[in-house]
């Protein structure tokens, strides 16, 4: 009987033609049935801006997980359809679309903004939004999720307010960030060598000698040693470089058309501000955090260096610490692992909230 119904609903559900169409299919598919659920998509005023958040999750009285994005500027809001419906069971799930980027950029004038766009400010925003959250939901403490950008943030947060977290969790953990990017080119330009890719060669060695010193990387150049290591897949694994996860972008139910049309320029804009200064940091120096580490690390990252963010694992100390590595993953582990990244963040992260009584 339901093979029949399907084949009968198939035959009257032609193919969207638009973009309208599209989303409205994947904003139904995933829609929040619980009888108590929640779907926010709303801004907030945070650092005297309005910042955009999407809220989701089966019951308010879950514990609550803010994710913050990577980039500068690389929103996962508008690609969370994918990986994270599995999260908003078990968790109240925020994205969060930063300063300087995706509708956040779209909802403010960028010439105002652009002289705020400063480490220190992001950092404040950050504290800002998991005091509102903390308010919001009547929380003592929340979850964060860090990822490559969003981790630098995540590990300040975590040394300046540890006792607003259950837990901190890093995704392609920023540390030594100039021996990262060292590792990297070292990488790309072995690979290139192995495949007798004599373009590749010729630019990377052009580019020597690479992310030396304490002088802020070119952007010019840092893309062109990217270019390469997209290539070779030291961002996603067996992929060239994020072009699936861009395109899946113009899937978004949170995305208008203008803040479709705004979020790569959105993108060139917080990374102008802010890639080539974070690039110059050591986050290793960090030793002692006074809340719970777990670190989501894909084996093949070479884009974040997850060699490096291994062995300062090894030498921080947190009142609890878990590595998890993903063993077909780079970069973008939610959306190249999403079922081990749900399995492990319901079996090893949540039961901290559990513990603390912070569940239904």
């Amino acid at each position: 009987m339901t093979a029949a119904l399907s084949t009968t609903a198939s035959a009257q559900a032609p193919a969207p033609t638009s973009r309208a169409e599209a989303t409205k299919i994947v904003a139904d598919i995933r829609k929040v049935v619980a009888d108590n659920g929640i779907e926010r998509l709303e801004s907030v005023r945070i650092g005297d801006i309005d910042q955009w958040v999407s809220i989701r999750g089966n019951d308010p009285r879950n514990p609550v997980l803010l994710m913050l994005h990577g980039g500068p500027g690389w929103v996962a809001m508008p690609t969370s359809w994918y990986f994270q419906r599995g999260w908003e069971e078990y968790f109240t799930v925020v994205q969060w679309d930063q300063r300087g980027a995706g509708k956040t950029y779209a909802a403010n004038d960028p010439a105002v903004v652009a002289p705020t766009m400063t480490r220190e400010r992001m950092i404040a925003d950050t504290e800002e939004m998991v005091a509102w959250l903390r308010k919001e939901f009547g929380k003592d403490k929340i979850f964060v999720v860090g990822q490559s950008w969003g981790s630098y943030l995540g590990l300040e947060l975590a040394q300046r307010r540890p006792e607003w977290l259950h837990a901190y969790v890093g995704i392609g953990q920023i540390t030594n960030a100039p021996e990262s990017e060292r590792r990297g080119y070292a990488w790309t330009l072995e690979q290139a060598k192995a495949a007798g890719n004599a373009e590749a060669v010729a630019e990377l060695e052009a580019l020597a000698p690479y992310a030396q010193g304490s002088e802020p990387l070119p952007l010019e150049t840092l893309f062109k040693q990217r270019k390469w290591l997209n290539e070779y897949g030291g961002m996603v694994h067996n992929r060239t470089g994020g072009s699936a996860e861009a395109a899946a972008i113009r899937l978004s139910p949170e995305y208008s058309d203008d803040d479709l049309a705004k979020v790569w320029k959105a993108n060139d804009f917080s990374m102008q501000h802010l890639l080539s200064e974070v690039l110059t940091l050591d986050m290793s120096r960090v030793d002692r955090l006074k809340t719970p580490l777990f670190l989501f690390l894909g084996r093949h990252d070479y884009n974040v260096s997850s060699e490096l963010a291994a062995e300062w694992f090894t030498r921080v100390q947190a009142p609890a610490k878990q590595l998890v590595w993903f063993e077909q993953s780079a970069h973008e582990v939610m959306i190249e692992e999403p079922g081990k990244t749900l399995l492990t963040l319901v079996q090893q992260v949540r039961p901290i909230a559990e513990r603390a009584g912070d569940v239904p």
